[in-house]
């Protein structure tokens, strides 16, 4: 790391890993600088008594021959490494209610999706159609999403401003049909005044088209996107924690890590949060306008999972996640808890093992928390590179909030407390502290259709050599990031350049063609 490197990658997240290939597949020297133990962010994944567990990546949409995902990680040479299974095609997810025995089903691909909804709905069948029309007729507005030229998507002001839980309310007047068509809301941590129609419309979409989970834990991601970063030339250190991102001329010229490395390049680009990107170039170095702006940009509520490993033979692997609320209601308001009734709504979710059969391992269920629950402990700091004892009462904190949530779950799944051997926990501050997101937030920054342009930002900063990527750029998750790295490296190579790369055929495609 002593010599100078055309792009410098700060975090090793999904979007810092995809442009990093990108850019070496270009013949850029590139250097990708991580914090932690392991790279890839919210692909991270970590075990406990030999059992895999997802931190972030339960499941992938958009990954069947053809589809958005599938293309963009052919072209980053990862899909065919990648081991997976199909999820339940009947239902991927179920949507599910207390004092509600009914399981309200997601299915894969949307004649099925709609027919499955429209004989649980039979009423309904008007409304279901018009939404699924809706929310591709969405989806197809956002030319990355589909792998075309075109303008940006903040462009087009009326997408903007279109709220989610009042356009769905749209379609149907059934309260319950409602909840369900927005039953995966903690995918994006939905709230009903703000969130627009726009990012529902991209978090189910690909989901819809095609679900899998990754077997064996999302790192296997991470570990094919390192892979191909090397044989690309490119190159990847862990425990590099940047402390600073020296500013000189009007440009950033160094990265200073923590263990005293000076990482030297002509381009930097941050995969993390853009307001922590502010600090280690040092807020003055940017107009106080967009300092502020920046600051000011509200982040999305965090989260508390339990994570269970299960005893040997005692609970049957489920092919599927639940989302689970108190009534239909909760579906939007799951965020505005009281101690009393926490949890309103959690989604629980099962890792795949290679060769366990039909008997599941582990067990998460996820659910919002507000940061303001671990704030009298905001000082500490925990990673595996960097341990700490966050003391007594954080556990005595965690143990109280996991046996409360255990009881919620055993109303939907009565004999999963005999059924568990361990219990580990994450809160806010253990998503703040592995993926360096403001507060431990889940999805980047809130999406507001009453200030839509607020937390659209450009990956060109107001510094000339510093581009921002990630989730914080335009959308979340694993679809969201990619593109991400796409727009970050479309500022660099130029957009119609890149795209035209992407989707080229490959000599694959070529032969079946000639073949055909």
């Amino acid at each position: 790391m002593n010599k100078q490197y055309d792009v410098v990658i700060v975090g090793s997240g999904m979007g810092g890993l995809v442009s990093a290939i990108i850019l070496a597949k270009e013949g850029k020297s590139v250097c990708v600088l991580e914090k932690n133990n392991q790279y890839g962010g919210n692909l991270q994944t970590f075990v406990r008594e030999k059992t895999i567990f997802d931190t972030g990546v339960h499941y992938i949409g958009g990954l069947s021959k053809g589809q958005n995902l599938y293309r963009y990680f052919k072209y980053l040479g990862i899909f065919d490494g990648l081991n997976l299974k199909k999820m339940d095609e009947d239902a991927f997810d179920s949507i599910t209610f207390d004092e509600d025995q009914t399981e309200y089903n997601h299915a894969q691909g949307y004649e099925h999706f709609q027919k499955s909804l429209i004989n649980q709905f039979p009423e309904e069948e008007a409304g279901i159609k018009a939404y699924c029309k809706n929310l591709r007729e969405t989806c197809d507005k956002f030319p990355l999403y589909n792998l075309k030229l075109g303008k940006p998507y903040y462009d087009d002001t009326e997408l903007f401003s279109l709220p989610a839980r009042e356009h769905i309310n749209s379609f149907t007047t059934n309260e319950k049909l409602q909840a369900v068509l927005a039953g995966s809301n903690l995918l994006y941590a939905g709230e009903p005044n703000k969130t627009p129609f726009y990012v529902h419309a991209l978090s189910v979409n690909s989901y819809i088209e095609s679900s899998y989970r990754c077997v064996n834990g999302g790192s296997q991601i991470t570990k094919l996107l390192i892979r191909r970063l090397i044989e690309n030339g490119g190159e990847a250190y862990k425990h590099q924690e940047v402390t600073q991102l020296e500013y000189k001329d009007k440009k950033i010229v160094a990265a200073h890590t923590k263990e005293g490395k000076v990482v030297r390049g002509d381009l930097f680009i941050s995969n993390i949060e853009p307001k922590l990107t502010l600090k280690l170039v040092g807020e003055t170095n940017f107009r106080k306008a967009y300092s502020n702006r920046i600051k000011g940009i509200e982040s999305t509520i965090s989260a508390f999972s339990i994570h269970l490993v299960l005893k040997p033979e005692t609970v049957k692997y489920l092919n599927k996640n639940y989302y689970h609320y108190k009534t239909p209601d909760a579906v939007w308001n799951c965020h505005n808890y009281t101690q009393e009734n926490w949890p309103l709504g959690y989604m629980v979710s099962m890792g795949v093992k290679k060769g366990l059969g039909e008997w599941a391992d582990q067990l998460t269920a996820i659910t919002y928390m507000q940061y303001d629950e671990v704030r009298q402990w905001d000082k500490t700091f925990n990673t595996v590179a960097q341990k700490n004892d966050r003391g007594e009462t954080y556990e005595d904190f965690k143990k109280i909030k996991a046996e409360q949530f255990i009881k919620e779950l055993e109303k939907k799944f009565p004999t999963i407390r005999e059924c568990i051997q361990t219990i580990y926990t994450s809160t806010p501050l253990s998503y703040r502290d592995y993926i360096a997101c403001n507060e431990g937030s889940m999805y980047g920054y809130v999406k507001d259709v009453n200030n839509p342009l607020k937390s659209v930002l450009s990956p060109r900063t107001k510094i000339k050599n510093l581009l921002f990527t990630g989730q914080s750029l335009n959308m979340h998750g694993i679809l969201g990031v990619t593109i991400s790295g796409i727009v970050t490296c479309s500022e660099i190579l130029g957009r119609e350049y890149l795209l035209n790369k992407i989707v080229e055929p490959t000599a694959e495609e070529i032969v079946s063609n000639e073949t055909l």
